[in-house]
């Protein structure tokens, strides 16, 4: 008889999970092009080595529909981004059905929210650092308020980064950000964003960045939209911003400002053009187009797939960058050492409203420092910032925000009184805000109610008399 076999060794229950007991870093993203800033300063070191954190990227989908908006995940590069990170986690999920740039939790809720966070992306106790994008307005500043024990970072990927911070911040928020890590789009020029609550700018290495550009344009190599483009042979990009997304023009403005863009750079000599719509414009923009460019005999690409411009930059070297006030101009020019020529701005400046919109101070860089097509000026590549900039832009950022900025005062009192009637700058300020803020170059301010009162009393008393 064949002996018994000895009993299988019984299972063994797994044992508790080990929480990994490093502290944890969430970065907060809505671009490819922010994604790309933040690999960049990743890849500079200025978060420290990889392994003493882990790190994790928060999607937000931020746009008036999110769900019918391109996704970050399928834009050409993104896979090369989020390998640098131990995760990837998704805003828009995370609070649905909520919108990201409406919710925030009220500040009793932070604790209960901060431990439904923790639990639904294993964060354990972990201590948290948060590295986001305009922590003045939501998801950034919900992220900020669910864990008030944490540290803040905050980035800059485009030309609002030299303006002023748009609304205040609370304190409790404020004097937890530790730095503004921005890109040198304007070599010189100092950035405005936060300096009120004495945060120091800190700037992301260019060497860096445009090794990470290069990447995403290795990937890119087989596209076959860029192929498409690199066919044609253009020699100018003209880059859409969809403006009325943002009610600076209406759409039908818009779509002529594309076909001004277009004439402008046939006027100057170029056959094949290629146009970059913005991802949310509509498809008739590029339909007009495609008949002013039968009419004016050139060779219309529109480069609507999910690609940056950078990389059409990097793959088909243009001689041209044409826009209004978009980011991409100066990436054209810094990184890429592209002539840039500018449509439109000065108008889109003259609407702006109110005052203090953030889009100002990108439109005052661009109309200060970018060849008008319109106006006959030939492309440039624009340099370092010239003395006259740094003086504007700090005069237009007090009047903007002059209760944040009361030290700015008499540098923009000095400034208005030697320059407000130069043609260059006077479109910059309008007569009312200057009125009102009593600076140079606004009219004389009305009486004070109390002295208008006595002014009348007086009258009357006379004609009695």
């Amino acid at each position: 008889m064949a002996p018994d076999k000895a009993p299988a060794p019984a299972a063994q229950a797994p044992g508790p999970t080990v929480p990994d007991p490093r502290p944890v870093q969430i970065f907060q993203v809505s671009t490819l092009y922010g994604a790309a800033t933040l690999a960049a300063s990743l890849d500079a070191g200025q978060f420290g080595p990889r392994a003493d954190a882990r790190r994790f990227l928060l999607i937000s989908r931020n746009a008036e529909i999110p769900e019918t908006a391109l996704r970050l995940e399928t834009m050409t590069g993104y896979e090369r981004i989020a390998a640098r990170f131990d995760g990837t986690l998704d805003w828009n999920e995370t609070i649905h059905p909520y919108h990201p740039a409406a919710w925030a939790p009220r500040p009793e809720e932070a604790p209960l929210w901060q431990r439904v966070l923790r639990t639904a992306w294993d964060l354990g106790t972990a201590p948290v650092e948060l590295i986001v994008e305009s922590i003045q307005v939501n998801p950034a500043k919900a992220l900020a308020g669910t864990f008030p024990e944490s540290a803040v970072h905050v980035y800059a990927d485009g030309l609002m980064s030299y303006g002023p911070t748009r609304s205040d911040l609370a304190q409790s928020i404020a004097c937890r950000v530790r730095r503004v890590l921005h890109l040198d789009l304007v070599p010189g020029l100092r950035p405005l964003l936060l300096s009120e609550y004495g945060v120091e700018p800190e700037l992301v290495p260019d060497s860096a960045f445009r090794a990470v550009l290069a990447e995403i344009a290795e990937v890119a190599a087989d596209d076959p939209d860029i192929a498409r483009a690199a066919a044609a042979e253009p020699t100018a990009l003209l880059l859409g911003q969809y403006l009325a997304a943002l009610n600076l023009l209406t759409a039908e403005e818009e779509e002529e400002l594309h076909v001004r863009m277009l004439r402008g750079a046939a006027a100057a000599g170029h056959r094949s053009v290629v146009f970059k719509p913005h991802p949310s414009a509509p498809a008739s923009y590029s339909q007009i187009l495609h008949e002013e460019a039968e009419r004016s005999g050139v060779r219309l690409t529109v480069l609507d797939g999910p690609l940056l411009a950078e990389t059409f930059y990097e793959r088909c070297g243009p001689r041209l960058v044409v826009g209004c006030f978009s980011t991409a101009m100066f990436t054209a020019a810094v990184y890429y050492g592209i002539p840039t020529a500018r449509v439109g701005t000065a108008e889109v400046l003259a609407r702006l409203t109110p005052f203090e919109n953030s889009n100002r101070i990108p439109l005052t860089v661009v109309d200060h420092l970018v060849a008008d097509l319109e106006g006959g000026e030939e492309p440039a590549v624009p340099g370092p910032a010239p003395d006259s900039l740094t003086p504007l832009v700090r005069a237009v950022g007090y009047c903007m925000r002059h209760k944040s900025h009361p030290g700015l005062r008499e540098e923009a009192t000095r400034y208005l009184d030697a320059h407000h009637a130069d043609p260059a700058v006077a479109h910059h300020f309008t007569a009312e805000r200057l009125t009102r803020l009593g600076l140079p170059g606004g009219t004389a301010a009305p009486a004070p109610a109390a002295t208008s009162f006595r002014l009348r009393r007086s009258l009357v008393r006379s004609r009695r008399g």
